[in-house]
């Protein structure tokens, strides 16, 4: 069972952000729909799930990870990392996490065995700031180990490993979020809606816009695309139930349970787009 300051914290957060981003969508609206837009109630599902169960499980895999990383990775490393202004060990954190989740997430896209948990996420056909939190638990692990791998290479603390993913995750809200709003250059240092929302296009012949947070990767390895105009449709071609329940089970199940006429396997990446930007 949960307690009390459990489920207040769990509420208290859920208004807090709906506060900060129904105004930003309603203002600066990219798509018009509903505020309580169809599957709404499976994206908060989704974010019940990692809020009180599924964090737990990355916490505890960061954390054996951690250990892990504490018997192999030499002392003399992590002191001459240490002795490096704090400024530029986060630069170093934050640059090797984007790189390595970059190439990570394009892995996801390209082999059957992570699409399967992966594409849960692209489900969502309709992006707001709620379907950020649209997300296999197995698929939300394996993101974080991964870009949160250098800092715990480089010794940093639990607490900061967990503050990198907090700024990262409300990050990860704002570029899911039905926002069209002209952040200028600093979509080139964190991305935008406008970036993300067509790597959820519901084409799956190209994918582009792979970056976790700074597009600089997509813009250094031909993935970077912005039209200036919001995708046609969002989601995937294969037909998944829109059900909480359905899609945590889904990736463990034959590809042929719900339909023999869609053909599930991971999406190719090697037809991209040409790169466009300004």
């Amino acid at each position: 069972m949960f307690s009390m300051q459990e489920i207040f914290s769990l509420v208290t957060t859920f208004f807090a952000v709906w506060l900060v981003m129904l105004p930003l969508e309603s203002l600066f609206t990219a798509r018009k729909q509903p505020i309580f837009r169809e599957n709404w109630l499976t994206d908060l599902a989704f974010f019940l799930g990692q809020s009180l169960l599924w964090g737990s499980l990355t916490v505890f895999c960061l954390t054996l990870f951690s250990q892990g990383a504490d018997l192999v990775v030499p002392a003399g490393f992590r002191e001459a990392v240490a002795k490096q202004p704090w400024w530029l060990q986060a630069l170093e954190v934050v640059l090797l996490g984007d790189l390595l989740i970059y190439w990570g997430h394009r892995m996801a896209h390209r082999y059957e065995i992570l699409w399967r948990f992966h594409k849960i996420h692209h489900t969502a056909e309709h992006l707001d700031w709620l379907a950020a939190f649209r997300e296999h638990p197995l698929d939300g692990v394996y993101t974080r180990l991964i870009v949160n791998l250098p800092a715990i290479v480089f010794g940093f603390s639990l607490h900061t490993i967990a503050g990198l993913i907090v700024l990262r995750g409300l990050w990860g809200i704002f570029i899911h979020s039905n926002v069209r709003l002209e952040v200028g250059p600093i979509k080139y240092l964190l991305g935008s809606p406008e970036l993300h929302h067509w790597h959820h296009d519901r084409d799956r012949n190209a994918h582009y816009n792979f970056a976790n947070l700074m597009p600089l990767m997509d813009l250094i390895f031909g993935t970077y695309y912005e039209p200036h105009r919001e995708p046609e449709a969002y989601g995937i071609e294969e037909s998944i139930p829109q059900n909480y329940f359905v899609q945590m089970l889904y990736p463990f199940l034959p590809r042929s349970t719900f339909s023999k006429a869609t053909e599930p396997t991971a999406p190719k990446d090697d037809a991209l787009p040409p790169t466009e930007h300004p």
